[in-house]
């Protein structure tokens, strides 16, 4: 598991995505979510602008992220 850190809360779950290097654009990391193969906190998410908060545990393509905010 991959701590990611933000300074902004929420943010959007595609532009964690693409931030994190995990798919290669926004319009690609917006296809992944609506086609259901992202999850949040163990449930499958499609809502693309999905407001991600500290705490919560992102899944796709064998890689997990952690969001932790750092202020």
């Amino acid at each position: 598991m991959k701590n990611v850190e933000i300074s902004k809360v929420p943010i959007e779950l595609y532009k964690i995505l693409k931030f994190e290097g995990l798919v290669g654009s926004g319009g690609e990391a917006k296809l992944v979510i609506s086609n259901g193969q992202v999850l949040v906190n163990g449930s499958i998410e499609t809502q693309k602008r999905k407001k991600i908060i500290s705490g919560d545990i992102i899944e796709f393509n064998n890689e997990t992220l952690k969001i932790i905010f750092n202020n």
